[in-house]
């Protein structure tokens, strides 16, 4: 069970976001670390700054290939820039592509996603941000701000870096003297735990950490009819586009074909229009290779003889915006060059330019559990119905005169939070995925609910993710009628846990909430009942129960339970233990004698008969335990519905290593509830869904549970 100090925490950290914490303008201080007090502090008593959370020691560099005892670590070690060249310089003329070389890590989406950033220069200098440097109150602390899981991080850093035979180990400028890349690069390892961690990726990956936006990827050999629209729309927005062309092998890797282009290289998108030729209209794309030079020769191409059948003034227009390394070519010879897409949509917040459209953008933080919320995707249709849910009604359908259909455009994004810090411990990505369907009738416009079993087995989803796939985040663009929409993110296979973002991007303002029970408890009329309702033959048993005193202690309770429990041979249970007897006496007792009488004893008595009925109607298999997603069922049978996070709480406090649930924590559960159900109802004495309290009641509440 989760302990009070964890709640807590939880608490806490959803009072700081609702309060704007982890937006862009308040960037949360990574592992607590204050850039600017850390900095203070060295400068007042003239240290350098040795940062205790992510030291200069062999572990951060990783945990197998460059882990200690790793040939490829001997002879590491740790130096400033300052003791690796004479003047040092943090960044030289700007930003730019030659910044960034590779060293001996397989990072290199990580660079793509960087040098693409240094042609964004209000982008890079959120991430990078001014007023560092090796001359001005240096004292060897330097700080980045990163977007993570949906919050931006301000990360600090010292800047001992390591080196090898006098040269960095891993990312260094061409000149190499300039160091804004390899701190930068630092900050992302200690981010990811290590060095290593950042050992292939996605460039889609780093650009949504360095612009807080989401990616979509397209494979150009099986391209959407409506692709030039989505690129178009994409430029309007201020997405950043990139395309390449894959390699076959690795000697292909930047490999010059005839006409110029450059394989395995990561190219940007940066127009689109169309041009009246030769009486029809042709559609042309702009493409930059980053290098600044080696453009394509083919048609469209600067001085290629297709301009001369273009209106002067058009062309002048066309080509007055174009920067070196910037060409045009024709979109169909695009779709045949190139072989991927990939468009970062810019949220809301990352834009700064006015008069760009925007995404309607909608964040949920989720969580996997197994045996409360991880039910694994439709190929496991018991527990598909457990993950959590989610609904967005699409209230407008676009306002595109090219666009016949009747339809709501928006984007779905599933990213699957911190694995990389588990493949020190053996662990990696999930393959994760999600799934859509209309919401019936009788559920429109409802929010307290969450679909059961049956609901799933009888419809069939009207949208996907492509694919449910290995990677830390898979997106999917979607086109349907306005209505209201279910959406269900899961693992491809249940019972794996982990913790996850939903990012909802609409074109139109539309209506996002997670489906879940409204925590209510129908709690039948207290039994009200006196010696003379209870019949002879039980005041006889309860005689030989209980002793001369006539009252069941808990010692007592615990030993009737477990005898009558073993007499029911389709049970299985280890046994009631003495806190869960307590809890029994603690519901019961209304005399505060801390024992049971005989009509104390008789309404608890039928509270386990009527509990055992239920158990059994709940055990579908007869295995004599329920599994944790039937617990769930039995529970709103007895009048209890309760929330996800209220289940994962359950089923972690009442459930086994195998996530099933015996009769005597059935129990147990049900006893809890009622007591704290029944306790809240005293203190709301409004009925307003708020109870107040003093700290002794808050301690006698907590104390007795």
């Amino acid at each position: 069970m989760m302990p009070f100090g964890g709640i807590a925490s939880k608490l806490q950290i959803d009072r700081l976001k609702a309060a704007g914490v982890g937006q862009h303008d308040s960037c949360v201080p990574y592992l607590n670390q204050d850039y600017e007090g850390l900095r203070q502090q060295c400068l007042e008593s003239g240290s350098l700054f040795e940062d205790p959370k992510f030291p200069a020691v062999t572990s951060t560099l990783g945990f197998k290939e460059l882990g200690p005892g790793s040939s490829k670590v001997q002879g590491v070690r740790w130096k400033r820039p300052s003791d690796i060249v004479d003047d040092p310089q943090f960044i030289v003329g700007g930003a730019t592509r030659t910044d960034i070389c590779q060293g001996a890590l397989g990072d290199c989406w990580l660079l793509a996603a960087i040098g693409s950033l240094t042609l964004n220069e209000d982008l890079l200098h959120r991430v990078v941000p001014h007023g560092q440097s090796f001359q001005d109150d240096y004292a060897g602390i330097f700080h980045f701000q990163i977007w993570q899981f949906g919050e931006w991080v301000d990360v600090v850093i010292d800047d001992r870096l390591p080196v090898k035979d006098g040269e960095l180990v891993f990312v260094h400028s061409a000149e190499g003297t300039e160091f804004w890349s390899a701190l930068l690069e630092k900050a992302y390892a200690k981010l990811n735990g290590s060095y290593e961690a950042l050992s292939g990726g996605s460039t889609t990956e780093g650009f949504e950490d360095f612009t807080g936006g989401v990616a979509e990827m397209y494979e150009l050999r099986k391209a959407p009819r409506d692709l030039d629209r989505i690129i178009r729309r994409a430029l309007e927005r201020g997405s950043l586009l990139g395309c390449s062309i894959d390699i076959t092998s690795n000697l292909d890797m930047e490999a010059v074909t005839f006409k110029k282009l450059v394989k395995g290289h990561a190219y940007s998108v940066t127009g689109l229009k169309e041009v009246d030729y030769r009486g029809q209209q042709e559609k042309i794309i702009r493409i930059r290779n980053p290098w600044g030079q080696v453009e394509w020769t083919g048609a469209w191409s600067d001085n290629s003889s297709e301009w001369n059948e273009v209106d002067p003034s058009e062309r002048e227009d066309l080509h007055l915006k174009m920067e070196d390394g910037e060409f045009w070519m024709s979109f169909q010879e695009f779709l045949r060059q190139f072989h991927r897409l990939e468009i970062c949509n810019l949220t809301p917040d990352a834009l700064s330019k006015d008069g760009l459209s925007k995404w309607h953008t909608t964040l949920y933080d989720g969580t996997w559990r197994r045996g409360s919320t991880a039910g694994g995707c439709r190929n496991n249709p018991a527990t598909f119905w457990i993950n959590p849910q989610f609904k967005v009604t699409l209230l407008e359908e676009d306002d595109d005169p090219e666009d016949s259909e009747v339809a709501c455009s928006f984007l779905v994004a599933l990213m699957q939070k911190n694995r990389r810090k588990e493949r020190k411990v053996g662990g990696d990505m999930h393959t994760i995925g999600f799934a859509l369907y209309e919401v019936p009738d009788e559920f429109k416009g409802c929010q307290n609910v969450h679909l059961k079993k049956d609901f799933f087995l009888r419809h069939q989803s009207c949208a996907r993710s492509e694919t449910f796939i290995n990677l830390r985040e898979v997106s999917t663009q979607i086109h349907l009628p306005p209505g209201e929409y279910l959406i269900v993110p899961s693992t491809f296979d249940a019972h794996q846990e982990g913790d996850f973002v939903l990012r909802i991007f609409t074109e139109k303002q539309s209506d996002i909430e997670e489906l879940d029970e409204e925590v209510t408890a129908d709690l039948p009329d207290e039994e009200v009942l006196s010696e003379d309702d209870v019949d002879d033959s039980f005041k006889n048993m309860f005689r030989q129960l209980a002793g001369e005193d006539m009252e069941i202690s808990v010692f007592e309770l615990k030993s009737i339970l477990n005898r009558v429990v073993t007499r029911h041979k389709d049970l299985k249970t280890d046994g009631f233990s003495m806190e869960s007897c307590r809890q029994m006496v603690n519901l019961m007792d209304k005399d505060g004698s801390g024992k049971l009488g005989i009509v104390e004893f008789q309404v608890l008595w039928n509270k386990i008969r009527t509990w055992l009925t239920v158990f059994r109607q709940h055990d579908l298999d007869k295995s004599g335990t329920m599994s944790s997603y039937e617990l769930r069922m039995a529970l709103e049978s007895t009048g209890f519905k309760l929330n996800n996070k209220l289940m994962q709480v359950i089923v972690a406090r009442y459930s086994d290593s195998e996530m099933g649930v015996d009769f005597d924590n059935f129990v147990c559960c049900l006893v809890k509830l009622e007591a704290m159900f029944r306790f809240f109802r005293a203190m709301d004495q409004e009925d307003s869904g708020t109870a107040e309290m003093n700290m002794g009641e808050w301690l006698t509440l907590t104390m007795c549970g």
